[in-house]
């Protein structure tokens, strides 16, 4: 059978679940595992060639030398609602003329040179989530530096930087689909009340016996 059609059996499959699910935490589990592959499925599909965008650099910037050394920006202060992130670092002597900033969908680099005789850096590799990078903003005040970051989507973050959430099943491009589908069902086996957990438990002894080659098969 082909991939696409898996994906489409089980997108079905998880759509029955999500039926007859109750708690508020497995109907959010079912429904992530959805989106991905639903993601998973129009990827899979013929796309025509797109040119991707070079991303935006925001500010004036500053060739680097490579023999430059910097100073990590250890400390700062953050604030934000659901439409964007304000970071503020407090140095005094910035020239906004000697930034290098580079700002792009998930990241940020910026460079202070020549603060008091030292260069700075702060750079945060993986932002918690996207970010636009041509609405984006840095300000330089008399003692501090303040970024301005628009979010991608409206929500709050619960960090700056990324982090992996392990409840998520793992679902990418070279992984069976199906090895999600177990992911959740022990998430859901975790996370679920008593019927719920007999229910996936039988599907399961079925599965491994042989009685059933559709560990889902329970839930129809």
């Amino acid at each position: 059978m082909a991939a696409e059609e898996e994906v489409a059996l089980d997108l079905e499959e998880l759509r029955h679940i999500q039926s007859i699910a109750k708690r508020p935490r497995i109907l959010n589990l079912i429904s992530s595992e959805i989106r991905s592959l639903e993601k998973l499925s129009k990827e899979a599909a013929p796309k025509p060639t797109l040119t991707t965008p070079t991303p935006i650099s925001t500010g004036v910037k500053v060739p680097s030398t490579p023999a430059l050394n910097y100073v990590t920006v250890g400390s700062f202060s953050w604030e934000q609602d659901t439409e964007q992130v304000k970071i503020y670092i407090f140095l005094e002597g910035v020239d906004q003329e000697k930034m290098e900033i580079e700002i792009k969908p998930t990241s940020i680099d910026i460079k202070l040179h020549d603060v008091q005789g030292k260069n700075y850096r702060c750079a945060i590799p993986k932002l918690h989530n996207k970010i636009v990078p041509e609405k984006c903003k840095v300000l330089v005040k008399p003692t501090r530096v303040v970024i301005t970051l628009i979010k991608a989507s409206k929500e709050n973050w619960l960090d700056l930087h990324f982090k992996e959430d392990k409840l998520k099943p793992n679902l990418d491009k070279g992984k069976d689909p199906m090895a999600g589908i177990m992911d959740l069902m022990k998430n859901m086996y975790n996370e679920g009340d008593e019927e719920m957990k007999r229910t996936i438990a039988k599907a399961w002894t079925d599965a491994r016996s042989g009685k059933t080659a559709d560990p889902l098969k329970g839930f129809k």
